[in-house]
């Protein structure tokens, strides 16, 4: 097992891999140390502001270094204590200013009231009177105004508990308030929403990430609550569990995908309040958490200067939301919180051991239906029911028929041409002679069970679409019962494969296969293969190349696709779909595959 897990292994490792992706950032500094820009880009904020979020998370890192005595953090303490000084000085050149209602500022308060709360004997006690006035008083502001009724309640909870822990002043009926209201998010099995209609990672690196800060924190204080917090956070540990194959990947799915490696922040906050995360022992819980960073850290996600970047698999603005600017992404320190806990924790002591979830998984809450092969080497999630306005590419990042850790998936340029939709495990539809393809966009009702989810969806006006979705191993089989008043073009996508890439030299390239006769396009390599076959209703296939820089995580890919024209009345298309992280290509359907597809 070790020869397997490489790289990563022991505290000290964790500890320098942090270093590494921060020393980067102290050349990125202003002046006064209260700001760091990493890159050009934007956000919906302005770039003073996004200077200040990057200084910020910084500290999901460097806060749990100091409490856990990590001696690496003394190299960089004295910078950012500098900018928290600066920062927060009102006659300071770099004072980060006055903030109003739903203020991203608000967002960066979180770990400074971390900070207050986990290493005060860095962030409160070597400041002299006048410093320690301006740091509650630039932190207080988060007090008075207005934000969203959603995870951003926890930021004004951590910055109270900070004000707490150190005898400043607080107003506890608010604390309490924010609280109640954020367990109001609470459904079942725990899991949180975020949004009404979202169930995705920010109910993990979100609110039992939070949470259980809370629970440590608050344990004397408020111990129903936080044994409710840790009961939940043990209901959710081997559900999360199923997100992860064995490669560490976690599923690429739904919004904020740039931090990265906060996928395994989960991990990070449960072991370090000591929960005992359901079927899951010590063990496990550090091989998911390691494993996510190791494949993490693998990845082409630096710039040349070593500052992360916007993106997923590589440096990509396509997929990103309005909300990240370059340095949003070192949210993904969350996950470093485990290096609070000393080196003599057991956590530090356990053996890795591997996870084997069940092959196939339903999850109500989250309405996805999760499948794995027997190897684990890739996880597949099917969706019912999710579905996002507030965010880009919601459509892409909730609604796919299919989600695959070995594939990611892909987000549209424009809809006037199918390689720049890159709609990949998706069925779209547009009116024939028209310009414009649409893809599901909500559900007017949905139903999930153990073995298919089922969906009524409507792509534009005059078209109503039923489909049943039912995976066996990695195959899975598609119907849809379309009811038209119009005349109707259908394209519909399986994984997209990677198209090419190189080896270790120039001359030394693999380039992926391609197939299609008509009746099935597949594509098949050494990063994966992805057959779709046409059982009823489809006219011809293709494997066309998308659009670059369309997938989260390989910017060239190419993708297998059937083709359809549909008369006005009714009509049944039904195709079965493979994946295998292999280049295993199948040389017929299965019998029980057919089989089911003659079910549905």
């Amino acid at each position: 097992m070790r020869e397997e897990q490489g790289f990563l292994r022991t505290r000290q490792d964790l500890a320098e891999a942090a270093m590494k992706i921060l020393r980067p950032l102290t050349g990125c500094m202003t002046p006064g140390k209260a700001r760091i820009y990493v890159g050009n880009g934007s956000a919906h904020y302005g770039e003073d502001i996004s200077g200040m979020e990057c200084w910020s998370r910084a500290l999901w890192a460097l806060v749990p270094m100091l409490a856990g005595k990590c001696p690496e953090a003394e190299e960089l303490w004295p910078l950012w204590q500098e900018g928290l000084i600066h920062g927060t000085d009102p006659d300071d050149a770099e004072y980060w200013g006055e903030i109003g209602d739903y203020d991203q500022r608000m967002v960066e308060m979180a770990v400074i009231g971390c900070g207050l709360s986990f290493a005060p004997d860095y962030f409160w006690k070597p400041l002299d009177d006048q410093q320690r006035r301006n740091l509650y008083n630039w932190l207080n502001q988060i007090n008075r105004y207005d934000m969203p009724k959603n995870n951003w309640r926890f930021f004004r909870i951590l910055v109270n508990i900070g004000f707490l822990k150190n005898g400043m002043p607080v107003d506890e009926a608010r604390l309490k308030e924010d609280m109640d209201m954020m367990e109001s998010h609470y459904t079942a099995d725990g899991w949180y929403f975020d949004y009404p209609t979202q169930r995705d990672y920010y109910t993990l690196w979100g609110f039992h990430f939070y949470s259980l800060l809370y629970a440590v924190l608050m344990a004397d204080d408020d111990p129903k609550r936080c044994a409710r917090i840790r009961e939940r956070a043990a209901l959710i540990a081997p559900r999360f569990a199923c997100w992860f194959d064995r490669e560490g990947r976690g599923l690429p799915y739904g919004r904020s995908l740039t931090y990265r490696f906060c996928q395994g922040s989960f991990w990070s906050a449960a072991a370090f309040a000591g929960i005992e995360c359901g079927s899951l022992v010590l063990g496990q819980v550090k091989h998911l958490l390691l494993q996510n960073l190791r494949f993490w850290l693998k990845r082409p996600i630096f710039d040349p200067a070593g500052c992360l970047t916007v993106g997923y698999g590589y440096p990509n603005l396509c997929a990103a939301e309005g909300y990240n600017a370059q340095g949003s992404p070192y949210w993904a320190m969350k996950t470093f919180w485990i290096l609070a806990l000393p080196e003599n924790h057991p956590f530090w002591q356990a053996e890795e051991e591997e996870v084997f979830p069940p092959e196939s998984f339903p999850d109500p809450q989250v309405r996805l239906l999760l499948t794995r092969d027997r190897e684990n080497r890739q996880v597949v999630a099917y969706t019912a029911g999710n579905h996002a306005r507030e965010h880009m590419h919601g459509d892409e990042k909730y609604e796919k028929f299919a989600y695959s850790t070995q594939f990611a998936f892909s987000v549209a340029k424009e809809e006037s041409a199918l390689n720049r939709g890159a709609y990949d495990s998706m069925l779209a539809v547009k009116a024939e002679g028209r310009d414009l393809w649409h893809v599901r966009s909500g559900c007017e009702k949905y139903e999930l069970t153990k073995d298919r989810i089922t969906f009524t969806w409507s792509p534009v006006n005059g078209v109503m679409i039923d489909t049943v979705i039912a995976p066996l191993g990695m195959w899975h089989v598609r119907k849809h019962v379309i009811r038209t008043e119009i005349a109707l073009e259908t394209a519909e996508g399986a994984f997209a494969v990677p198209k090419d890439w190189a080896g270790k030299r120039p001359c030394d390239r693999i380039r992926t296969e391609t197939e299609a006769d008509g009746r099935y396009a597949a594509a098949y390599g050494e990063k994966g293969t992805s057959v779709i076959c046409g059982l009823e209703g489809y006219t011809g296939s293709e494997v066309i190349s998308t659009e670059p820089n369309t997938n989260l995580m390989e910017p060239r890919c190419v993708l297998p696709m059937l083709y359809g024209r549909l008369e006005p009345g009714e009509h049944t298309l039904r195709c079965a779909v493979f994946t295998d992280a292999g280049n295993q290509m199948p040389d017929r359907i299965p019998e029980e595959v057919q089989e089911l597809a003659a079910e549905l």
